[in-house]
C-alpha cells in the first residue's frame, strides 16, 4: 500500500497557525516533494506526518486509517532526518540493524535484511566501518539503509542532502532517484532546494505561509504557475515581472502593452479587464540579444561567466529592481555598457492584480520526446 491523505491538516503554536487546512493525496508509490521558503510550514507537515508533532485539527490518513494519535513506530512510515541521527559508537550494520533490534527481529532475518539494504545502498565493503570513517555520502545512505529495513509503507525524507557538497548533492539525487523506482515505494520529500524538487518529483507541492499554492508535476509548474508565488519561486534565476496594461482579448489570446510595445500573449481571456494594470513575467533564460517581439535596453550591472552560460544582472530605465538574463556561455557580455535584449511574447507569463495566473497556452504534452520504435 502507502498511499496518505491530509485531510485540512491545522498545526498552530499557541495562536499563530503555521499550517493552514492543508488537504492533499499522495498516491502509492508517488514521489511527491514539499518545496517553499523557509517557515512556510514544509517540515512542520513532514512532521506531523511522522507523528513526532500533533495535528491542532483535521486528519491524516494512512492507508485508510486516522493515524492521528498513532504513535510513530505504529505508522508505517520511516523518516531520514536531515542530521543522519547515526550511533557513533556502532558499525555501518548495527546502525542498520537498529529498528529491527528494537522489533525484536530474529538474528537471521536482521541479517537477511541488512544485507540486502546494503546491497542495494552499495554499502557492502563499509558494513564494519563506524560512520566517522564514511563521508558524508555514505552516511545519508547508512540513514537510508536504517529506512528501508523497516519495509515501510512511506519514506519521509527531511531535507536529507542538505548538509552535503553541491557534488555529493548530485549524486545523492540519482541515487534516491533510482531508489525509488527500485522499490517502488511511496516517498515524501522535504526541501527548500528547487532543484531536487525538480528533479526527482512525480508531483511537487509548493507551499507558501501555511497553505499550498500549487500541486502538479515539474514542467507543469515551470510552464503553467497558478500564481506570482509559484512563478517567481519556480525556476533560477527566477522570473522577471514587469508592469503591463491588458489591452483586451483576441482569438489568439490577449493583447497587452508592455515597454511600450503592443503583443498578443497566447494565454486564455478573461472579460472587462480591459485597461487594466497587469504583470508581465518572462524568465531569464527566455532572454534573446538582439531585437524580437518585445525589444527592450538594458544595461548590466553584474556580469556571471559561468562558461556553460552567462548570467547577467541589469537595470532598465525608470525601475529599480534588477532585470535578469541568461545566454550561452560563448556570448561575452561587457558590465556596464548598455545592450539590447528582446523575448517572444509565446514565452510570456501573464498575473492579474491579485498576482493570479491566466492560463497559458501550452500544450505540455508537445514537449515530449517520442520514444525510438
Amino acid at each position: 500500500m502507502g498511499q496518505l491523505s491530509l485531510k485540512s491538516v491545522i498545526k498552530a503554536f499557541g495562536d499563530i497557525q503555521v499550517v493552514k487546512g492543508v488537504s492533499l493525496d499522495v498516491n502509492e508509490g508517488e514521489f511527491v516533494v514539499f518545496v517553499g521558503p523557509s517557515g512556510c510550514g514544509k517540515s512542520t507537515l513532514l512532521r506531523m506526518i511522522a507523528g513526532l508533532e500533533h495535528t491542532t485539527g483535521g486528519d491524516i490518513v494512512i492507508d485508510g486509517k486516522r493515524v492521528n494519535d498513532l504513535p510513530p513506530v505504529k505508522r508505517g512510515i520511516a523518516m531520514v532526518f536531515q542530521s543522519y541521527a547515526l550511533y557513533p559508537h556502532m558499525s555501518v550494520y548495527e546502525n542498520i540493524a537498529f529498528p529491527l533490534r528494537v522489533e525484536g527481529a530474529s538474528e537471521a532475518v536482521i541479517r537477511e535484511k541488512v544485507n540486502a539494504a546494503a546491497a542495494t545502498l552499495h554499502l557492502d565493503s563499509r558494513l564494519q566501518q563506524k560512520p566517522g570513517q564514511l563521508s558524508g555520502g555514505q552516511r545519508q545512505r547508512v540513514a537510508i539503509g536504517r529506512a528501508i529495513v523497516r519495509q515501510p509503507e512511506i519514506f519521509l525524507f527531511d531535507e536529507p542532502l542538505s548538509n552535503l557538497d553541491a557534488a555529493l548533492r548530485a549524486d545523492m539525487r540519482i541515487e534516491l532517484t533510482r531508489l525509488h523506482k527500485k522499490l517502488g515505494a511511496t516517498m515524501v520529500y522535504v526541501t527548500h532546494d528547487q532543484i531536487e524538487a525538480m528533479t526527482m518529483a512525480d508531483r511537487i507541492v509548493v507551499l507558501n505561509a501555511g497553505y499550498i499554492a500549487q500541486v502538479g508535476a515539474p514542467l507543469e509548474l515551470y510552464y503553467k504557475p497558478q500564481n506570482i508565488f509559484v512563478a517567481g519561486f519556480i525556476g533560477n534565476p527566477r522570473m522577471n515581472f514587469l508592469p503591463a496594461r491588458y489591452i483586451g482579448p483576441t482569438e489568439a489570446g490577449v493583447e497587452v502593452e508592455c515597454l511600450g510595445q503592443r503583443q498578443i500573449l497566447p494565454v486564455t481571456p478573461r472579460a472587462g479587464l480591459e485597461g487594466a494594470d497587469v504583470l508581465l513575467g518572462i524568465r531569464p533564460e527566455h532572454i534573446n540579444l538582439g531585437a524580437g517581439e518585445f525589444t527592450i535596453q538594458i544595461t548590466p550591472t553584474v556580469v556571471e561567466q559561468l562558461g556553460q552560460q552567462t548570467i547577467g544582472y541589469a537595470t532598465i530605465p525608470g525601475r529599480e529592481d534588477s532585470f535578469l538574463f541568461v545566454l550561452p556561455g560563448t556570448r561575452v557580455i561587457e558590465d556596464d555598457k548598455q545592450i539590447v535584449v528582446s523575448f517572444d511574447a509565446a514565452e510570456c507569463h501573464l498575473f492579474d492584480a491579485a498576482g493570479e495566473a491566466f492560463e497559458r497556452r501550452v500544450d505540455l504534452a508537445s514537449l515530449s520526446v517520442p520514444s525510438v520504435a
